[in-house]
């Protein structure tokens, strides 16, 4: 099993598209290099066009006799810039990250600059108005989306899904201390909706900028009503940051969290059986 982090602008999303550029296009092409016979790679979200990753899962089954060193320094050779293997680790024959999520978290990144940023670009949503006292307001909406609800308001009408509960463990706003121009929304689930956090990002910046009265996102839980949320964020400011899996792996190269965070973080706690499965953000 692979852990993967990928810059998603250049591509079409995740998952295999014809005749389309995309993350696991390009993944399997770099392992088929090594190893033939790979038939196929299983990855734990299928983000969309323009979102980024920085700790993906994607695992497949191979005859070939390489250790998990071998797999990162090896298809490194074979892939293009955007895209970086973290980690490697021996999983069972047949393991399916995406059924092994036990929780996720993303980040979205919003700039509040009046210009664009070229550093930036298509990296975060730049938004106007956002003042601290906005972000008290997006901070204090923020409260009504943790627990456990019914998030039928926040995915799209391609998500056909029947059961839209889903549990949330925060959605924490955040300035970067780096570049305090930078809002980070920070949003932990045990799984989401199609474009979910990008909708719950985008109705927090609606009552923020004064679009929506507050109390908004407990009015669309309420309500079940699309409508009553806000707008969608686009994708360039959203990252897969974190998967946790019931089963991480042994023999892992480089030892350590796949995304490069402290080894409390990366211990995994059973929240109980996955949630149904289907394209997220």
């Amino acid at each position: 099993m692979l852990s993967v982090a990928y810059d998603g602008r250049p591509f079409a999303g995740f998952a295999r598209q014809r005749d389309q550029r995309t993350v696991s296009g390009e993944l399997l092409g770099a392992l088929r290099v090594i190893d033939p016979g790979i038939r196929e790679i299983r990855g734990a979200s299928r983000t969309d066009a323009g979102v980024h990753a920085r700790d993906q899962r994607v695992a497949f089954d191979t005859t070939a006799p390489l250790p998990p060193r071998g797999w990162v320094l090896a298809t490194a050779r074979h892939l293009p810039d955007e895209i970086v293997i973290r980690r490697a680790a021996v999983v069972r024959l047949g393991f399916s990250p995406r059924f092994e999520s036990l929780r996720k978290r993303y980040r979205y990144l919003i700039l509040r600059d009046l210009v664009r940023d070229p550093f930036l670009s298509r990296r975060a949503w730049r938004v106007e108005g956002i003042t601290d006292e906005a972000i008290e307001r997006a901070r204090a909406e923020a409260l009504a989306a943790k627990g456990t609800h019914d998030f039928a308001a926040f995915r799209t009408s391609a998500d056909e899904r029947t059961t839209t509960v889903r549990t949330l463990y925060g959605v924490e706003l955040s300035l970067d201390p780096a570049d305090p121009r930078v809002v980070r929304i920070d949003v932990e689930g045990n799984a989401f909706l199609h474009n979910m956090v990008r909708i719950l990002v985008g109705t927090l910046m609606d009552v923020a900028r004064g679009h929506l009265a507050p109390g908004a996102i407990a009015r669309a839980l309420s309500s079940l009503d699309r409508r009553d949320a806000g707008i969608t964020a686009p994708p360039d400011g959203l990252y897969l940051e974190r998967i946790h899996l019931r089963d991480d792996g042994q023999e892992a190269w480089p030892a350590g969290p796949s995304d490069g965070g402290s080894a409390d973080d990366a211990a995994p706690v059973d929240l109980g059986a996955p949630a149904e499965r289907a394209p997220e953000e």
